[in-house]
């Protein structure tokens, strides 16, 4: 009688270990990233994809579709059938900048998606060549205002470009911003010294900090970072500037209930496993757990903030 009873348990177990599995299409998930690899999006929809793969018992494969300020990816997620065989790890630049920055912008993301999980929050390092005399991001306001319009400041992305037309805004200073086709372009300009400053992702930050090759102000987040506690936030010199960077899981238009508890169950249960929490922050990102309605919120949110600071900046949607 025992043994009917444990080997009924042991049925049970068994049954909720591979729920995920069961209840999916079967068929393989990309993991649509808009940006190229070796970008912050990327190397995170590499860690979660294997761990993902292995909890819904599906093949799951990253598919990176950079360009056109993510629109090739949007629309290539849009067009796919909605039963979470096509998700797309998407920051805040096309979850939230691009309503305010992108003119005719074929889609809305309050609207044409589905919001699954929160991912990671990463967010911006501001960093200088080490031959700007500026140690310190009031040094640098003041540098700024003795040579207005001089100071070069390279951006390869919307939200860095948001991020260097705020600080503009509430400092009263004006660099001369200087446009990038890549970050990657953008990081080697300011190291070789022909930008003077520059906004980088914290993993990249993090490491050219180390090796000296630049010199960290601050961050843009309104909290110092939990990585780097001993950079500065940018609020603390300007108070009330927050403009964090992060990621988030969505789907297409119209996906079912149960499939999106199912993967965003996943994700939050993936969030809290101690190696993907160290190896999230090997890339200068920390998680950023969020339930479907909780970052539907969030996004809503996001899109209204920017919208502002583009008003607010004079900021004319191309």
């Amino acid at each position: 009688m025992r043994r009917r009873t444990f080997v009924k348990m042991l049925g049970s177990t068994c049954v909720a270990g591979t729920a995920f599995a069961q209840s999916g299409t079967g068929k393989p998930i990309r993991i649509i990233v808009p940006l190229s690899t070796g970008t912050p999006s990327d190397a995170v929809a590499r860690i979660v994809a294997p761990k993902l793969s292995s909890l819904l018992g599906q093949s799951v494969i990253v598919d990176n579709k950079p360009g056109a300020n993510g629109l090739i990816a949007v629309q290539d997620l849009m067009r796919s059938p909605a039963d979470g065989s096509a998700l797309m790890m998407g920051s805040v630049s096309f979850l939230g900048i691009n309503v305010a920055l992108v003119k005719n912008l074929s889609y809305d993301p309050r609207r044409d998606l589905t919001p699954i999980a929160g991912v990671y929050s990463g967010n911006h390092a501001w960093m200088v060549h080490p031959g700007v005399a500026a140690r310190s991001l009031s040094e640098l306001v003041a540098l700024a205002k003795a040579r207005p319009g001089q100071l070069r400041a390279g951006y390869g992305s919307t939200l860095v470009q948001v991020q260097l037309l705020a600080f503009e805004k509430m400092a009263g200073v004006e660099f001369l911003k200087i446009p990038y086709k890549s970050t990657a372009t953008n990081t080697t300009d300011l190291m070789g010294g022909t930008l003077d400053l520059g906004l980088l992702d914290m993993g990249t930050a993090m490491v050219l900090a180390r090796d000296g090759k630049l010199r960290a102000l601050a961050t843009s987040p309104l909290k110092r970072h939990p990585l780097t506690p001993d950079w500065p936030a940018v609020s603390e010199t300007l108070p009330g500037y927050d403009i964090a960077s992060w990621s988030a899981l969505v789907g297409p238009a119209g996906m079912s209930q149960d499939g999106v508890s199912r993967i965003s169950d996943a994700i939050a249960q993936i969030l809290r496993q101690k190696d993907v929490i160290e190896s999230l922050a090997k890339a200068g990102t920390v998680p950023m757990a969020m339930t479907p309605p909780q970052l539907q919120d969030h996004i809503a949110a996001e899109v209204t903030k920017f919208i502002t600071i583009a008003r607010q900046a004079n900021l004319e949607p191309e």
